[in-house]
C-alpha cells in the first residue's frame, strides 16, 4: 500500500486504540482522514485537534462522497448502517490489521505479541530505538506518557507494530523480529480452545522472514514441538528463550524502581534501571533491551534509554500521589491482575488496598470469573461495577455477580456506576485505591481525585 496514493480514508471505529495510531499514520502522510465511533473521549477529541473529521451517531451524510479506503475494527457489529451502507456500494474495506500488513510490507517489522506485556514492550522498544537515535515508526496499543500518543512516525526501515490476537489480526503480519511475551488462554470466544489459539500463534512464527529472530518470554517455548522447531530451522529462524538464552541477574528495588542487569548470551549489560514496578516489568524491559541489541543499539545507550522510560497511560499509572494513592491499571485477565495486585501490596504492603474492578466483555468473565475471584481476594477490600460489554451483546447469566460470590474477603461490594463515587466516600480507611480493568474507568479519576483530597 502507498498512503501517498490515497486522498481520503475512512475509519468505522476511529477511537479504539489500534485504529487511532493508523488514522494517525494515514494523517502523518497527508492524506485526508474521516471516521465514525460510538463514544466522544480524550483520544477522540485529540484527533480532532490534529485535523481528522469525526462524528457519534451513524449517519449517511457525514460519509465525504469520495472514498478511496474504508478501515474497519472487528469492534464494529455487522448490522451498522453506515458498514452495510459502504459493502452495498463496494467500497474498498480492510480490517485495520491488513492495512497494517500491507504497510508493514516493504519494512523490516519488529512485532510483539502476547496475552499480557504487548504494549509495555512494545513501548520500552520503541522508545529505546527513539533515544537512541533510530527514526522508527511505532504503533502502538498505549498512550506513552512522555509523547501522549500512541504513534510515533520515524523515516527509517524498520517499524514496530503491537501484534493483536484478537480476531487472529496479527496473522497478517509478516515480521523480521517476533517477541512473544505470554501465551496464557484468552480470546476464546473467537479460538473455541486454548489449544487453537496456539495454533495462530505458531502460525505467526512461521510467518517470521527468513533468516529473522524469534523471541520467547518465559516458559512460552513448552507450547511449540519438535515438528515447529524443525520448521523454523528451515528457514534460518533463530530461537531465544528467556531463562535459557537471556536473563536478568542481581535484582534490587530501590523506591519502586528496579535495578537489574541483562545477560544476553555472552554478554551483560549492567546496571539497568526500570522505572515500571513489577518483576514482569522487569522480564519486558529485558525483552525490550534484547531487540535493541539485536538491531544494533550499543550498550550504553540501552541503559541511558531504559533509565528515562516514562511509562505508559493506564498501566500502573500513579493518578496521584498524596496521603491517599490513586493508580490506575489496564489488567483485565486473571495474571494480569495477579502482577499488578502482587505489585500493589509488595509497593504498598503497610497500607490497606481498594480495588475497583470492573470486568470487561461477557465472554472473558464467562471464561475467567473463578480466576479473577481468585486474584481480587488478594487485596484488602473491592468494589466490582457491572461488565464492560465494548463490542459484545448481554450473554445470558453472564453478570458480575459470579465474581463477587467467590471473592473471599469480606469488604467487598457490588456497585452499579453511578453509585461508585458514594461507595468510595465511605471507605475511608484505604490509603491505596487502584482502578483495574479494560474498560473507561479513569472517566471516574478526576471524582476519585476530589474525595481523596
Amino acid at each position: 500500500m502507498n498512503p501517498k496514493r490515497l486522498k481520503k480514508v475512512y475509519f468505522l471505529g476511529i477511537g479504539g486504540i489500534g485504529m487511532s495510531a493508523l488514522a494517525r499514520f494515514f494523517n502523518r502522510e497527508g492524506v485526508e482522514v474521516h471516521g465514525y465511533d460510538l463514544t466522544k473521549t480524550k483520544l477522540t477529541k485529540k484527533l480532532e485537534a490534529e485535523g481528522m473529521t469525526i462524528h457519534y451517531k451513524e449517519s449517511l451524510k457525514k460519509i465525504p462522497k469520495i472514498i478511496d479506503l474504508v478501515v474497519v475494527t472487528p469492534a464494529i457489529p455487522s448490522d451498522h448502517k453506515e458498514l452495510q451502507w459502504f459493502q452495498k456500494k463496494g467500497f474498498l474495506i480492510l480490517k485495520r490489521a491488513e492495512v497494517l500488513g500491507m504497510i508493514s510490507q516493504g519494512m523490516k517489522a519488529i512485532a510483539v505479541a502476547g496475552t499480557h506485556g504487548k504494549t509495555t514492550t512494545c513501548s520500552i522498544i520503541t522508545h529505546i530505538l527513539k533515544d537512541s537515535g533510530m527514526k522508527t515508526t511505532a504503533f502502538l496499543g498505549g498512550i506513552l506518557a512522555k509523547e501522549k500518543t500512541n504513534f510515533i512516525y520515524g523515516d527509517s526501515k524498520y517499524v514496530i507494530i503491537e501484534a493483536d490476537e484478537y480476531d487472529r489480526s496479527f496473522l497478517h503480519l509478516h515480521p523480521k523480529i517476533l517477541v512473544i511475551t505470554a501465551m496464557d488462554a484468552d480470546h476464546l470466544d473467537i479460538y473455541g480452545s486454548v489449544e487453537e489459539m496456539y495454533d495462530a500463534y505458531r502460525q505467526l512464527t512461521l510467518q517470521i522472514k527468513k533468516g529473522g529472530t524469534l523471541i520467547l518470554g518465559a516458559g512460552v517455548h513448552r507450547h511449540f514441538d519438535e515438528e515447529w522447531r524443525l520448521q523454523l530451522e528451515k528457514r534460518k529462524i533463530k530461537v531465544v528463550r528467556h531463562l535459557e538464552e537471556f536473563d536478568f541477574k542481581n535484582v534490587s528495588i530501590a523506591n519502586t524502581k528496579y535495578r537489574f542487569d541483562a545477560q544476553i548470551g555472552d554478554k551483560t549489560i549492567k546496571n539497568l534501571t526500570s522505572n515500571l514496578p513489577g518483576l514482569h516489568n522487569v522480564s519486558n524491559s529485558l525483552a525490550a533491551c534484547y531487540v535493541a541489541k539485536k538491531v544494533g543499539v550499543k550498550k550504553k545507550k540501552i541503559r541511558a534509554a531504559l533509565k528515562k522510560f516514562k511509562g505508559i497511560s493506564r498501566r500502573f499509572e500513579l493518578v496521584h500521589d498524596g496521603k491517599k494513592v490513586l493508580i490506575d491499571d489496564y489488567a483485565h485477565h486473571p495474571e494480569e491482575l495477579k502482577h499488578t495486585i502482587k505489585t500493589v501490596k509488595s509497593i504498598y504492603s503497610d497500607r490497606k488496598v481498594l480495588g475497583i474492578f470492573q470486568p470487561h466483555l461477557y465472554s472473558r468473565t464467562q471464561d475467567f470469573y473463578k480466576g479473577f475471584a481468585k486474584e481480587l481476594s488478594g487485596l484488602d477490600g473491592v468494589i466490582l461495577l457491572p461488565i464492560y460489554p465494548a463490542r459484545e451483546q448481554p450473554m445470558k447469566g453472564v453478570k458480575s455477580e459470579m465474581i463477587y460470590n467467590l471473592i473471599t474477603l469480606e469488604d467487598k461490594y457490588l456497585a452499579k456506576e453511578s453509585k461508585l463515587l458514594k461507595h468510595i466516600e465511605k471507605l475511608k480507611e484505604y490509603d491505596v485505591i487502584i482502578t483495574l480493568g479494560a474498560s473507561d474507568l479513569d472517566k471516574y479519576h478526576k471524582g476519585i481525585i476530589k474525595l481523596i483530597k
